[in-house]
């Protein structure tokens, strides 16, 4: 599709009580395992062409995860962001993976930070690229998109099915006139996106991720939304798991202040601010991420996929 290099594995994953994980795998099979936990919406294709490319040049086994109710991953709603981590580790433990680190893009930087705060023993690294800070209890932060959400939480709570059940055919209408809704929100981004979005192959990229996610069900980003305004089950300042955080100081999504926020609390963490950039600039990072990544990763964690 437009020069765009396609996933290098893809398929189902089936976990012990008969849910399924759909996923796509990119760079080389026994490479560094790195988890890639999409944006809310997206799917497992939401991986810009540059990463795709990064992945394979510095020998990354990269893993991109449908979360619940997209794709063909079984939609469930965990008790809170903590409880996907342990389906990750089972998925780990299945792929004979004793280390790994995970990349969470918007909103799967919950889910990235869950992994590193419930297995620090496997989690090498943590990225999050224009993370969802918290909502609830002591380590919230006001205002973004979520901080409203969080105003509305027991509606959403009361009309996750209904609105779920809603979303899918909503979204089957929508899926025709992607381009043009691509077209109109890169109108409306700052100079810094539309210069990442103006690179071969990322109009293709999520004009692909979206066909595909949405295929048979789109209840994912309303079960991201619920888990959101949740406590998350695991507390920002317990992660000692390094974590490296890049976030545009023109996001109007999720707030620079957001990521300034969890940099603070986190134990180890490093905010890299990206200049002129709203929420998804960060994508043209991809190759400094994966080194990030790579000079964090120790020794003793250096065992790869088999």
């Amino acid at each position: 599709m437009g020069g765009l290099r396609p996933p290098r594995l893809e398929g189902t994953y089936q976990l012990d009580d008969a849910r399924q994980l759909s996923f796509a795998e990119y760079g080389t099979p026994h490479g560094r395992p790195v988890f890639w936990f999409h944006g809310t919406p997206g799917g497992r294709r939401q991986i810009a062409p540059m990463a795709r490319a990064a992945a394979a040049e510095l020998d990354i086994r990269l893993i991109a995860l449908d979360r619940p109710g997209i794709g063909a991953s079984t939609a469930h709603l965990y008790p809170d962001v903590a409880s996907f981590a342990d389906d990750v580790v089972r998925l780990a433990d299945r792929l004979g993976l004793e280390h790994f680190a995970c990349i969470g893009l918007s909103g799967g930087g919950p889910y990235a930070l869950a992994c590193a705060a419930r297995a620090p023993d496997r989690v090498v690294a943590g990225a999050l690229l224009g993370s969802v800070a918290p909502s609830h209890g002591p380590e919230a932060v006001a205002g973004g998109i979520v901080g409203l959400a969080h105003r509305f939480a027991p509606l959403i709570e009361l009309t996750r099915g209904l609105v779920a059940r809603a979303l899918h055919p909503l979204a089957r209408v929508v899926v025709p006139l992607r381009s043009q809704m691509f077209d109109a929100y890169m109108a409306l981004s700052p100079e810094g996106d539309q210069r990442v979005f103006r690179q071969p192959g990322m109009k293709a990229m999520f004009l692909d991720d979206l066909v595909r996610a949405v295929r048979s069900q789109a209840a994912a980003p309303v079960l991201d939304v619920v888990l959101f305004t949740r406590d998350w089950g695991f507390s920002l300042r317990s992660i000692t798991v390094p974590v490296r955080i890049w976030h545009g100081d023109a996001d109007w999504i999720v707030p620079l202040a957001h990521a300034q926020h969890m940099a603070d609390l986190l134990e180890d963490a490093e905010l890299r601010v990206r200049p002129g950039e709203s929420h998804l600039g960060s994508f043209d990072a991809a190759h400094e991420i994966f080194e990030t990544i790579l000079e964090l990763w120790p020794e003793s964690g250096a065992e790869l996929a088999g």
